[in-house]
């Protein structure tokens, strides 16, 4: 019973001091209402590669993005990443994949002070992967895309981003009739973003 008590008024003092916090960034937040738009670029990299011969599993990745923020908190984002390429060399000839996705994800963003604020990303991708070199053919995958990142706001325009994305079941086209199986692509990328 009293540790009870103990828990009850612990998470009592912890939203009481949380207030002013909250009061601040709806302040704040509220003057960033709107559309913005921006661009990343990083490093991509798949967590899958044929055996059998050298592979190079990571690229430059880009995207481009536009969003609507509705809430302090809140917003929708879409963009278009061309992720980049992997390559594998076999005695016989060498074997490219190139991935571009298209994306839908809702944006939670929670400020920590001094302009600067921790992101949550989830969402949809709809990515085609066309395969060159040894085999040819391509595939278009919709799956689940998630991410997490940090947010520093220079001004009421201008912010910073850092984050990290991860496109899940990424499936490439089957070669010769067996099926290639399914990437994780991962991106690692700093980026800018203006508001309107």
């Amino acid at each position: 019973m009293l540790i009870q008590k103990k828990v009850l008024v612990t998470a009592l003092l912890a939203g009481f001091a949380a207030v002013p916090t909250l009061a601040m960034a709806q302040a704040k937040g509220n003057a960033e209402l709107g559309f913005y738009a921006g661009a990343s670029i990083g490093q991509s990299s798949t967590s899958d590669c044929p055996g059998g011969g050298s592979c190079d599993d990571k690229d430059t990745a880009y995207r481009v993005f536009a969003g609507y923020k509705f809430h302090p908190n809140i917003a929708v984002e879409g963009g278009y990443s061309p992720l980049g390429e992997t390559s594998a060399s076999f005695p016989g000839g060498s074997l490219k994949a190139e991935a571009n996705a298209w994306d839908v994800v809702g944006v939670g963003s929670w400020p920590l002070g001094n302009n600067f604020s921790i992101l949550g990303k989830l969402g949809f991708y709809n990515a085609e992967i066309k395969l060159s070199g040894l085999a040819s053919g391509k595939k278009t995958t919709t799956d689940l895309t998630y991410g997490i990142g940090g947010q520093y706001d220079f001004n009421r325009n201008l912010g910073l981003r850092l984050e990290w994305n991860r496109y899940s079941g990424v499936k490439a086209p089957d070669v010769a009739g067996v099926s290639s199986g399914d990437t994780d692509i991962d991106v690692l990328s700093v980026g800018a973003l203006w508001r309107f």
